[in-house]
């Protein structure tokens, strides 16, 4: 099974922790002895002189192949316009990587392209599938479809390469939803739920990380970029009504100034933690710390985070978005709370209260593994090339 995977969602060593869940379904997948992957994973640069922006520098310096954790992986620019508009990101990475992909399938056929996030990834793989007259498949994340398949610019794009596709993935049954209200075929979608590495994030004593960071009382961590989407004001906006709290912001982004700021006035600042972005592989003993993760996020799939918290036996409180009845349906596992300083604040004091066994938690999420995420992956695959 010959599989060309187009990934903009994907590590490197300017951005490790970019995409680093299809990193590791890939790897997953690829550890089948039947299936040989190849990567590109496009990279969205402007002309020069704005390609030597700090955002970008590191980016042009990405070597064009390597072996990245045992993925053989390309990595060819594409023109990026800033300003100009996203929707003609699609037309202008096919024509950046047209020739390689058409030089890699001389050399040994492709059997099916695999675009892992729907914009732009979705229609430029519908192109290159056409062109090479091979099947193509889509997965369903999260933004990919509530930001650009509603953005009136690129969702013709977006539910043009769903509804021609041979066959979809979505990572929770409410994206699922999502996606047959756009337009797309219900019965080419399947529900696949993302891993975690069951080994990695598992309970561990915290004492050490919380004597570290100062904490003596309980310990609330967000994991996500600093973004407007992820909502974390909220969360720093309850610790007026949880004395003695201590909030950790494991993330970095656009938003971290305006945070700051919100903590400074609302006279909470010296118990938010601003901890940047982690590397993946220190998220754990984070989590682990950690007696909740809170993440009121207002659109999600089905987020790594809220699988990674649970996995390290610590519950979540998170907004009702995306996927979120389908992973929460146990009380030990944390709470559902509207998004609202208020309610989330209840909620957050219910779990603290509760004290669940971390054992408890973690057994939540037991079935959340890669590799029944890959094994799953291989039977949509097989199913699409009829084998």
């Amino acid at each position: 099974m010959r599989i060309l995977t187009l990934a903009t969602l994907f590590p490197n060593a300017a951005r490790p922790n970019f995409g680093i869940f299809v990193e590791r379904q890939t790897a997953a997948l690829a550890a089948h002895a039947d299936v040989d992957i190849t990567v590109i994973s496009p990279q969205a640069i402007p002309p020069w002189p704005l390609s030597n922006h700090d955002r970008y520098r590191a980016l042009s310096a990405l070597p064009l192949r390597e072996s990245w954790r045992g993925l053989d992986v390309y990595r060819p620019r594409f023109l990026h316009l800033p300003g100009i508009g996203p929707h003609w990101q699609p037309a202008l990475m096919v024509r950046a990587i047209w020739p390689l992909v058409q030089r890699l399938h001389a050399q040994r056929p492709f059997d099916l392209v695999d675009a892992e996030f729907f914009y732009p990834d979705g229609p430029a793989a519908r192109v290159l599938a056409q062109r090479l007259g091979i099947p193509y498949s889509v997965k369903a994340r999260g933004a990919d479809i509530h930001y650009w398949g509603t953005s009136p610019r690129t969702r013709g794009m977006v539910v043009q390469a769903g509804c021609d596709a041979h066959g979809l993935l979505a990572v929770s049954a409410a994206m699922k939803l999502d996606m047959v209200s756009l337009g797309m075929p219900a019965d080419t979608i399947a529900v696949h739920y993302t891993g975690c590495d069951q080994q990695r994030f598992a309970p561990q004593d915290g004492s050490a990380l919380r004597a570290e960071l100062g904490i003596a009382g309980p310990m609330l961590i967000t994991v996500g970029a600093l973004i407007a989407r992820k909502r974390q004001d909220l969360v720093i906006q309850t610790l007026t009504a949880l004395p003695g709290v201590t909030l950790v912001l494991a993330g970095a982004g656009e938003e971290e100034r305006c945070y700051r700021e919100l903590a400074h006035r609302l006279g909470v600042a010296d118990r938010v933690v601003f901890a940047g972005s982690l590397p993946h592989d220190d998220l754990p003993r984070w989590l682990a710390a950690a007696d909740a993760m809170v993440l009121p996020s207002s659109s999600e799939g089905l987020a790594n985070a809220w699988v990674e918290s649970l996995a390290c036996g610590t519950p979540i409180v998170i907004s009702d978005a995306g996927g979120a009845g389908e992973l929460l349906n146990d009380p030990v596992a944390g709470r559902i709370a509207e998004a609202q300083p208020a309610a989330l604040a209840q909620a957050i004091g219910e779990v603290l209260a509760t004290q669940a066994v971390p054992a408890r938690v973690r057994a939540t999420v037991a079935n959340f593994t890669w590799e029944r995420n890959a094994a799953e992956l291989h039977r949509h695959f097989s199913t699409i090339l009829g084998r």
